[in-house]
């Protein structure tokens, strides 16, 4: 069976960001349990050995993190701050535990706290493909999870399907198409700025298939990919 076309990338895109990458990730026959044993006995294990790696560290000397750093250089341009970064102090400096949301969600927050790439996920059938990498004109409109709607930052990137906007880099993603319980086929992207090469991408795509596969052994993984000069 040949695989359906998920995604592209827009000229405008090519020509706005010729040193960022994308990075797609489509498993198929996932489940989303609230809670999972062996999810959960992971994401206690991570916490240990980001407090180990930063051990030492202030939050100045964090922010030296080359990905951090790209992200901050990206954020910066529209006024904002990299939610990552702060999650990641309040596990690290804090102590707090990572947050614990049902499982696939669960699965990405712990792969974007491991290697601090932005992640969004979105159930496969609440599409409709394929997705569209391009850049904002600042006149769009979508409706975050929320459920509140959201004009994206003329020039951030963003991501769309037929329908409509379904993330962006400043504001998130999107409530029509956001991961539910129900969810049995996934999409996750990674927006990765200037400043973080394929090879970071590739591993954090693998490490989330990782987390996943504790959820669903069986699932398939019907899509890697990363998109970029």
């Amino acid at each position: 069976m040949e695989t359906p076309l998920y995604f592209q990338a827009s000229q405008s895109w090519r020509v706005a960001y010729p040193a960022a990458h994308v990075g797609v990730l489509v498993m198929l026959d996932v489940v989303n349990p609230p809670q999972h044993h062996d999810l959960a006995a992971r994401r206690t294990a991570l916490e240990g050995e980001l407090r180990e790696r930063y051990a030492g560290l202030d939050r100045r000397a964090m922010l030296e993190r080359p990905e951090l750093k790209a992200y901050q250089d990206y954020y910066r341009r529209f006024d904002k701050s990299y939610h990552v970064q702060l999650q990641l102090e309040s596990v690290v400096l804090k102590e707090k535990p990572i947050a614990s949301g049902a499982g696939l969600v669960a699965a990405m927050f712990m792969a974007e706290l491991d290697n601090l790439l932005l992640t969004a996920g979105h159930d496969l059938d609440a599409l409709r493909l394929p997705l569209t990498l391009d850049v904002a004109l600042g006149t769009e409109s979508y409706v975050l999870m929320r459920g509140s709607p959201q004009t994206p930052k003329n020039g951030d990137m963003m991501i769309s399907d037929r329908e409509g906007i379904v993330s962006s880099i400043v504001h998130g993603p999107d409530q029509r198409t956001q991961i539910t319980p129900q969810t049995r086929n996934v999409v996750f992207t990674v927006y990765a700025p200037a400043g973080i090469g394929a090879d970071d991408v590739r591993k954090h795509l693998g490490d989330l298939e990782g987390n996943v596969r504790l959820l669903a052994p069986a699932a398939r993984v019907d899509l890697m990919e990363i998109y970029g000069p």
